[in-house]
């Protein structure tokens, strides 16, 4: 006997007409605009989405394909004209604290245009910097600075000099520094002459070598001092130099951000870093790269 709620293989079967759809293809067909079955998912959003206060969200969750994304995206492309237009936000370098980036806060649109300023910014301030100290009068005043150097390194080694001849000892300097010899009758001698005087001569002139050895050791670290200064001084002439080009370009960024604070303090810490790296900005940039890439690849 057939049991009355048996379903044949027909019955299972759902016909679905082509006399029911009005178009050909699908492509003829407009998005949907709203979901399908999420009446209170949907109002929900519409809700949310109209609560203007900061620290609120929104979480969609639901299961996959019910149109939760396309629905939103949907929603937000009509009433987004309706909005006030949001504002750019940047992070820029923190000369305080590197690893906190400081964000600020643009108008639409604006924070392209720092970006593209300061890239800018970079490639004249290079090109002006190589500029202003590629020329004839900066290698002279540069080469005047180095001679003073170098007058005050000679007159060190002639003194130091004159107190060694007091011991019998020469003193010469060489580019790994600054060595002895001993004088015998008149004549500087070297190591293997050394070794054939007497013990007693020998003996003499060792005890006498400690003190000249001292004098040599108080006079490499006058020199260095000295070089100390005059690479100071050659820097601090160099940013004196650079400080024209460099106000030039950030006063004129500066008055296009004159009412950010942030921006401005940045850009006063951006003219101190090129102040103290002019070398940098004076490096072929060919080169640089090429001497990075070789770096990279070792």
């Amino acid at each position: 006997m057939k049991n009355k709620n048996e379903l044949s293989y027909h019955d299972l079967k759902m016909n679905c007409s082509t006399s029911l759809f009005k178009f050909d293809t699908t492509e003829e067909l407009k998005p949907i605009q709203s979901g399908i079955g999420q009446d209170r998912g949907i109002k929900a959003l519409e809700f949310g989405l109209q609560v203007d206060v900061k620290g609120y969200n929104l979480y969609l969750e639901g299961p996959s394909g019910v149109g939760k994304t396309m629905y939103t995206k949907n929603y937000l492309d009509r009433i987004a004209p309706k909005k006030k237009t949001p504002s750019d936000w940047c992070y820029i370098y923190n000369f305080d604290n590197p690893n906190e980036p400081i964000a600020v806060e643009l108008p639409a649109g604006q924070g392209k245009e720092f970006r593209n300023s300061m890239n800018g910014f970079i490639k004249e301030i290079r090109k002006d910097i190589q500029k202003t100290f590629n020329n004839d009068d900066f290698e002279k005043e540069k080469a005047l600075i180095k001679q003073e150097f170098e007058v005050r390194r000679s007159a060190l080694l002639d003194k130091l000099n004159q107190e060694a001849s007091k011991y019998n000892f020469q003193v010469k300097a060489a580019q790994n520094g600054i060595y002895m010899m001993p004088v015998v009758n008149g004549k500087a001698i070297e190591e293997e002459e050394f070794e054939k005087l007497d013990a007693s001569i020998k003996q003499e002139y060792e005890e006498k070598s400690i003190l000249v050895q001292e004098q040599i050791m108080d006079a490499i670290n006058q020199i260095k001092e000295i070089e100390r200064q005059s690479d100071k001084k050659i820097s601090e002439w160099q940013s004196n130099v650079a400080l024209l080009t460099v106000n030039a370009h950030i006063n004129f960024l500066k008055s296009k951000y004159k009412r950010n604070k942030k921006i401005n303090q940045f850009l006063n810490n951006v003219k101190q870093d090129v102040l103290k790296n002019v070398p940098v900005f004076l490096e072929d940039e060919t080169n640089k790269q090429t001497r990075t890439t070789t770096s990279s690849d070792s």
